[in-house]
């Protein structure tokens, strides 16, 4: 019983540290004014371009050692197709999902890390000496934003990127075949 009671003891502890602390309305108002000035929505975009980039590099290379040259082009414009069909899905997702985590990941960091004056200060930004912290900040609040937007889109994104690569190969052996 003892065991269970501490068990529950440091459950309720770590719980309590994982929850955001609630945040004044006025500050939060300065937090808010502080994102939208950030674009943080090019994080996920990023996220998602990255993978989709290489397969259509790789793809150029496999076109470029297996298929005839005349052939080359129409197979990198149908190739080209399917990788803007897949971004032009997927994007709207990622970055509505990126604007989310924004909002549950950075926005409590910023309220946590600045007082209600250096909000209004970063928010004016010009030459406020608290622009150094903020950039200081700047690679904490990439890496949470990634960790976090990879969690959410990495389950639904990844098995679509591998059946885009799929889609990628059968046209390219197709293209090789001409």
């Amino acid at each position: 019983m003892y065991r269970i009671a501490i068990g529950l003891l440091a459950l309720s502890s770590n719980l309590a540290l994982a929850a955001p602390a609630a945040v004044p309305p006025a500050k939060q108002v300065l937090v808010d004014r502080v994102l939208a000035k950030m674009p943080l929505e090019q994080v996920g975009l990023q996220m998602l371009q990255r993978p989709v980039a290489e397969s259509l590099r790789q793809a150029r290379v496999v076109l470029e050692g297996r298929v005839a040259p005349d052939k080359q082009e129409a197979a990198l414009k149908d190739i080209g197709t399917e990788v803007a069909k897949f971004y032009e899905a997927e994007a709207p997702a990622v970055k509505a999902s990126t604007a989310e985590t924004v909002k549950t990941t950075v926005a409590p960091l910023l309220a946590e890390r600045f007082s209600e004056d250096e909000l209004k200060q970063l928010a004016a930004i010009l030459e406020s000496p608290v622009r150094a912290k903020f950039e200081a900040l700047a690679p904490d609040i990439q890496k949470a934003l990634g960790e976090a937007v990879a969690r959410a889109n990495g389950p639904r994104v990844n098995p679509k990127l591998t059946e885009l690569q799929t889609r990628i190969g059968l046209r390219l052996r197709a293209a090789a075949a001409q």
